[in-house]
């Protein structure tokens, strides 16, 4: 059920460096047409590195792995574009219906697809309050089971970082800072928390390492946001406990309650999360393509 564009089917016959992108942000990420910019600049950045973009998507009854020009206009456009995580796959592929993919379902795709690399925003994890809604992202399980590294600016700033970093310990997921010894704050350039510092070059050897040891978990390179971009943590964390009790009093859950805490963030701010959104997101596929071309020198 995969579809590999021209371009990605040219890196695979050739053993060219491959990084895959998710198409959620896409999607649901921001309106028409700076999404499409995004699109199009992360990939640029990724090519300029060295390496080739795989935009993941699914379309017509395929796992599209990397996008043409054509379809990622589809994707930013179309309406009714379902947001799939990997208990939703099975369900959008039969129906044939459009969906952009979570980090979870992209690492599940590039896996399959045998693209060891990937680069994100940011990833889930176990949310606050969890012992109330014990809501916790399929992003964790699914690492646990698909050998790629994946590079983010660390988890999201909603979610409870530290129960996330211990469940990806109990998981086997193995997470390194990239060239920063305390774990990054995704909006924010870093927490309280230590975090081993490691180089694109120690990182593409790590992972010819978990090869030989056939390890099947992720590893997980968290990158600081870039200085100029990065916002006040005491201010970010006030925006997010508002809109957390907001999302409580209003009994939003599940699926549905990080768009609005993204939604909230992005008013209360003025828009500046959403220049640090973007500013990461380059960030980060920027360093995933220099492991990625690191690894297959």
């Amino acid at each position: 059920m995969l579809h590999y564009s021209p371009e990605v089917t040219d890196a695979l016959l050739h053993n060219k460096p491959i990084v895959a992108l998710e198409s959620t942000i896409i999607s649901h990420g921001m309106p028409y047409p700076e999404n499409v910019e995004m699109a199009r600049k992360a990939e640029r950045i990724i090519r300029e590195e060295g390496a080739v973009p795989a935009t993941i998507a699914l379309m017509d009854g395929k796992i599209k792995i990397g996008l043409t020009e054509e379809e990622i206009e589809r994707l930013a456009q179309e309406e009714g574009v379902v947001k799939t995580s990997t208990r939703d796959l099975a369900g959008v592929l039969a129906k044939k219906q459009t969906g952009a993919t979570t980090v979870a379902t992209t690492a599940y795709a590039a896996d399959q697809a045998g693209i060891r690399f990937f680069a994100t925003g940011g990833l889930g994890g176990i949310h606050r309050n969890v012992a109330e809604h014990l809501d916790i992202s399929a992003d964790l399980t699914t690492l646990a089971h698909c050998n790629i590294c994946v590079v983010s600016a660390g988890i999201k700033s909603i979610l409870d970082v530290p129960k996330t970093l211990e469940f990806m310990e109990t998981l086997g997921i193995a997470v390194y800072g990239f060239e920063t010894e305390r774990y990054p704050g995704f909006y924010f350039q870093e927490t309280t928390l230590p975090v081993e510092s490691i180089s694109a070059q120690e990182a593409a050897d790590i992972m010819k390492v978990k090869q030989h040891l056939n390890l099947s978990q992720a590893i997980h390179v968290a990158a600081p946001i870039p200085p100029q971009d990065a916002m006040d943590k005491g201010e970010i964390e006030t925006i997010i406990n508002q809109a957390l009790r907001e999302a409580d009093e209003q009994h939003i859950t599940g699926k549905e309650i990080t768009p609005f805490l993204l939604s909230h963030i992005k008013q209360e701010t003025g828009g500046a999360s959403l220049t640090a959104n973007l500013s990461l997101m380059y960030n980060n596929a920027r360093i995933g393509a220099k492991i990625a071309v690191a690894h297959h020198q």
